[in-house]
């Protein structure tokens, strides 16, 4: 079978990545450096590492299921499955050790519905539900830290406590509102 979605052709990359082909080229080039390319035994992948990075991407942005997916690129869904399982966790933000000094973080929390009661409690809002709290980098816009969740009725600053945020953001400069308990 042959791929009808290729990286090798770069007007897919933008639509299936949210990137631009040199931002493309460059998360390539960093997954190679982290050995994500590197042989190993057994079956050979079916797919370039171009190509399976491209898979993981569309399933992440388009939200296609493995059956509607796997054709796209000429594999399995079974195959589709092994790349997505393989790749995701290397393609996962790695949270920061350290910000820069003029790095202006905002943080809040948000609840989130879940069926799961041992995970969620009822909350303000009688839903069973978890408190997260999130980070974002005030000048780009994006998470740079997610908080471990915690039960829905656990307010803001119990939760920023408990959840590890406190600890990964350190010293930064931070913009909170009243209820995160967080030193605005």
């Amino acid at each position: 079978m042959s791929a009808v979605i290729t990286a090798s052709q770069p007007f897919w990359i933008a639509p299936f990545t949210g990137l631009s082909p040199h931002c493309f080229g460059t998360l390539l080039a960093q997954l190679r450096r982290e050995g994500a390319d590197a042989v190993r035994r057994g079956r050979p992948w079916s797919l370039p590492l171009e190509d399976r990075v491209l898979l993981v991407t569309a399933y992440w942005r388009t939200n296609l299921t493995l059956r509607q997916l796997a054709p796209l690129f000429g594999v399995s869904k079974s195959a589709a499955d092994r790349i997505i399982s393989h790749l995701g966790p290397l393609l996962a933000i790695k949270p920061r050790k350290r910000f820069r000094k003029s790095t202006v973080l905002i943080v809040d929390g948000t609840l989130v519905p879940t069926r799961d009661h041992t995970a969620g409690e009822r909350s303000k809002n009688y839903r069973y539900s978890t408190n997260h709290q999130i980070v974002v980098a005030a000048d780009t816009r994006r998470v740079v830290v997610v908080g471990r969740p915690l039960p829905g009725n656990r307010n803001d600053c119990k939760a920023w406590a408990l959840s590890g945020v406190k600890g990964a953001v350190g010293r930064t400069t931070l913009i909170a509102d009243g209820g995160s308990g967080a030193p605005a």
